[in-house]
């Protein structure tokens, strides 16, 4: 039975670290990390919050035109009854005379149902439409937070893989540094070398080590700020996908850019804004009211101890008419103006400089597509040379030195291979934002 407990325990701590392993070993695509953005990236959930809570206001705001509903009710005692002048001529007594006398009972009641209905309320309505218009400009902004965000994404997330791919070809060159180091070292035993050229091989070797481990350390800070974008914990271990997905693709269909629309959209709340103004300067505000209750009188002195109800009721229309506020909704009206003024010419120059980034996107791809053929040529080519004066060294053909500027040319070629390569990438991920492609899945 031990035996047996002792094994499945055994057992059981294989699978745990196993698959502690795969979890470890996890590799993310694009498109997982941008997934994870959107549910996970604080700035993104921020912003979920405040266009729900840009809903709620527009809800509150149309809440307004909705008839209210209000019970009022007082209690009044008073200790001293308030005071009215009677005319003495009333009772029989001199014109032009008056004597004070007091009305009424101590205690007052009061209680009632106030039923007020909107009619018709410029400044309501428009505020209505305002709340639309911000919601809706709160709506782009949320997608352009998001834009951002993606953008962000793909760009940490292609620098990861440039460094990913310089990992590589540095490995590759530390391999065949090591072969040629022990290469050298074999031809010094047969007197065939000097020490210098042992030197050399040695002090190539440790530059590509030292580029390694810098690289290493610059691909790990990388992930980290992929992480922080993804939303992902840092002490979370994620690897990326490591082959580059690079097409020729075609220019994307032009559509209008979120800047421009967000520039659109805050024109709009400024035309709703400024016709509320208008509309509340000159035309009036009607409302009607309904009001029934009952009121109650009270004495508390003998003999005559009474406390009496008696109904009330009212209803009725209210028309306010505005006619003069000392020029506020004027001066309101010459400000909002002026915004929209500068909010124009600022829609213009995001339009044509929408029209720049798209321009120039399009020639640094088309000059990427080019140059991609020639850097891949470049780089089989010096891989070749490279590979022929290993080969001519071992024969005795050509000194050391011409190895290692071999091997520099390679190194020069692999870099400008990476360069052609992100060139390319952050051409097409510009040209996707700015021609309004890169939400567009």
């Amino acid at each position: 039975m031990k035996l047996v407990s002792a094994h499945k325990l055994l057992f059981s701590m294989l699978f745990v670290l196993n698959l502690s392993f795969l979890q470890a070993q996890e590799v993310w695509t694009l498109e997982q990390c941008i997934d994870s953005a959107e549910v996970h990236n604080k700035r993104l959930r921020i912003n979920a919050l405040e266009m729900e809570s840009s809903l709620q206001q527009e809800n509150v705001v149309k809440g307004y035109r909705m008839p209210k509903l209000n019970l009022n009710a007082d209690y009044k005692y008073f200790t001293d009854l308030p005071y009215q002048l009677m005319p003495m001529s009333v009772f029989g007594g001199p014109d032009g005379q008056f004597k004070e006398a007091q009305f009424g009972v101590p205690h007052h009641l009061n209680a009632d149902l106030t039923l007020a209905i909107p009619i018709y309320n410029p400044e309501l309505y428009g505020n209505i439409k305002t709340t639309k218009a911000a919601t809706e400009l709160t709506r782009i902004q949320n997608l352009k937070s998001k834009e951002e965000v993606f953008f962000e994404v793909s760009s940490v997330y292609y620098n990861a893989q440039i460094i990913a791919r310089s990992l590589d070809f540095i490995d590759s060159n530390i391999v065949n540094a090591k072969q040629l180091l022990k290469n050298v070292e074999l031809l010094q035993t047969q007197e065939l070398l000097t020490g210098t050229d042992v030197k050399r091989a040695r002090l190539k070797l440790l530059q590509l080590e030292k580029e390694r481990e810098t690289s290493s350390v610059k691909y790990e800070r990388v992930l980290n700020v992929l992480k922080f974008l993804m939303g992902r914990p840092l002490s979370e271990s994620i690897d990326i996908d490591q082959s580059i997905a690079f097409k020729k693709i075609e220019n994307y269909e032009a559509t209008s850019s979120l800047s421009v629309q967000l520039a659109e959209a805050r024109a709009e709340l400024l035309y709703t804004q400024i016709n509320t103004l208008k509309k509340s300067r000159y035309l009036p505000s009607l409302n009607a009211f309904v009001t029934y209750g009952t009121t109650g009188y009270g004495y508390d002195q003998e003999p005559n101890r009474f406390l009496n109800f008696y109904p009330k009721g009212l209803a009725g229309i209210q028309l306010s008419m505005p006619l003069f506020n000392g020029m506020v909704t004027k001066r309101k009206i010459q400000h909002k103006q002026l915004e929209i003024d500068a909010t124009s010419i600022q829609l213009e120059l995001m339009q044509d400089q929408a029209e720049v980034n798209i321009e120039n996107a399009i020639k640094e791809k088309n000059n990427a597509n080019t140059a991609m053929e020639m850097v891949e040529e470049q780089l089989k080519l010096a891989e070749s040379i490279y590979d022929q004066t290993i080969l001519q060294h071992r024969e005795g053909l050509v000194s050391l030195t011409d190895v290692i500027m071999a091997e520099n040319e390679v190194n020069k070629a692999q870099m400008e291979y990476l360069a052609t390569i992100i060139e390319y990438l952050k051409a097409d991920l510009k040209l996707k934002k700015e021609s309004g492609n890169l939400l567009i899945k």
